[in-house]
């Protein structure tokens, strides 16, 4: 099932419930062995295993220790099948409670694992696999944003009006699903030198990419790509014989849905396309590097600038009380969202991304207006603060973007209240979540969420090793 159905039919989880199943004999009271058993692991790095033992020891809040040793490997312990397939490493890589790889989600996943492979060749060729199973997903659809791990499975969208084929999960045209891989491609290459990943294969990946964002600056037409779904969900679907409201095409990239799966309302999807300047910035280098594929080097890179001036030119707009900041959605005509949502690419996380510095005006700004009742899904309750989204819905807020505020801050108070805030929000589970009521977290949605605690981990080992004295 997608998201929104698991939201829908699984209800809201109780801590009480959670331990009831999950609690095992002669564990503390207070922390319940929640991990699962070394035995039923997916995957063992032993440099991830050296980490924890070593944040454990260090970090002196037990709690903190004990959150960090079951969200940090939650990716690693759950989700990953890795192979090798005609010599090549593979690894298909689930969310959690859904059984489909999303190109974002995969890539996101394995990320913070970066920092560790030059410790660990086992783990480097989990990543490379993951690299691998990408590029065989972008050139059988690169429209598509989940995938099954059988290329035969018929899933439950197949009737979605958009041109679905067997292995695809679901076709929801994302910029960021072909970021994504990129970013991870990129970041693995500058780590490790290993070129292996990068044959021709990738490189027909990386061209299917560059045609796909040309196509969707619908300069010319439409393009190909549309999409409808039968469903009392808007937000799971586009208007328009499914390719959305118009816009001007002015030179930014039509991303029919964001990063949470929802609908845009105006295709020009702004933190998509800062995303998407980065992706192309680096898959130029890449290509110029690794193929000396000069030209398609320079187209990418020319699109890089054509977006990054549309971006400077359409996405920045005046508001009343803080000043210039970035829309959210705009679509060439003057119209604009002025919000953020939970998922990342936000605007919150441009900084993360490396798309903006974090000292840029505009940004700061902007980051201002996003942490304020002045964003309409930005919500304060009892137990917390933060952003959430359409996708869940009213007052639920997303650990992801708690996360993302401490990963883009520089202010330690705000660091610190951060990773507080995350502490206490749980509900004694142990894990985090997709969302949780602001004044109720032991009402939350999905309690098999790896991206959510895996980010939650890269944060607190980011802080470990930067800042250790807020975690005391």
């Amino acid at each position: 099932m997608n998201r929104r159905a698991f939201v829908r039919n699984a209800s809201l989880l109780t801590s009480s419930v959670f331990f009831a199943q999950h609690s095992l004999a002669g564990a503390p009271p207070s922390f319940p062995v929640v991990r699962p058993v070394a035995a039923k692991r997916r995957f063992r790095s032993r440099a991830v295993e050296t980490a924890i033992t070593e944040f454990q020891k260090k970090v002196k809040d037990p709690e903190l220790g004990w959150l960090f040793n079951n969200c940090f490997p939650s990716t690693l312990d759950t989700t990953v099948t890795h192979s090798t397939r005609q010599g090549r490493p593979d690894t298909y890589v689930i969310t959690g409670d859904i059984d489909a790889m999303w190109l974002r989600d995969s890539s996101a996943q394995v990320w913070p694992y970066l920092h560790f492979v030059d410790q660990d060749q086992e783990l480097r060729q989990l990543i490379a696999g993951v690299i691998n199973r990408q590029t065989q997903c972008i050139i059988k659809d690169p429209y598509a944003n989940a995938f099954y791990g059988e290329a035969t499975k018929v899933g439950e969208w197949k009737s979605d009006r958009t041109k679905m084929q067997a292995g695809v999960h679901e076709r929801k045209w994302e910029i960021d699903s072909l970021c994504y891989p990129i970013r991870l491609a990129y970041h693995y290459w500058k780590k490790t030198n290993d070129t292996k990943p990068f044959d021709a294969q990738w490189q027909q990946a990386i061209r299917a990419t560059l045609q796909t964002f040309r196509e969707q600056q619908r300069k010319e037409s439409l393009g190909p790509y549309k999409f409808q779904r039968e469903t009392a969900n808007a937000t799971d679907t586009q208007p328009m014989s499914g390719y959305g409201y118009p816009v001007r095409p002015v030179g930014l990239i039509c991303s029919s849905f964001r990063p949470s799966d929802d609908a845009t309302l105006y295709s020009f999807l702004v933190p998509s396309n800062f995303f998407a300047v980065v992706s192309l910035r680096q898959a130029s280098e890449m290509m110029t590097t690794l193929a000396q594929d000069t030209k398609t080097a320079q187209e990418l890179t020319a699109l890089a600038e054509e977006v990054d001036a549309a971006l400077r030119k359409y996405a920045v707009v005046n508001h009343p009380q803080h000043g210039q900041l970035y829309a959210y959605e705009v679509d060439g005509f003057g119209s604009q969202v002025l919000m953020d949502d939970a998922n990342v690419p936000s605007l919150l996380s441009l900084p993360y991304l490396g798309a903006v510095p974090a000292t840029d005006p505009i940004y700061q700004n902007t980051r201002k207006f996003l942490l304020s009742e002045a964003n309409p899904f930005f919500f304060a309750g009892k137990a917390a603060a933060g952003i959430g989204g359409p996708h869940v819905g009213q007052d639920m807020i997303w650990p992801i973007a708690i996360t993302m505020r401490g990963l883009t801050s520089t202010n330690e108070a705000e660091i610190r209240a951060c990773v507080q805030s995350l502490k206490t929000t749980h509900a004694g589970t142990g894990y985090m979540h997709e969302a949780f009521h602001k004044d109720d977290p032991a009402k939350f949605t999905r309690s098999w969420f790896a991206w959510a605690n895996t980010i939650f981990g890269e944060f607190l080992w980011k802080v470990y090793q930067e800042k250790p004295q807020l975690l005391a």
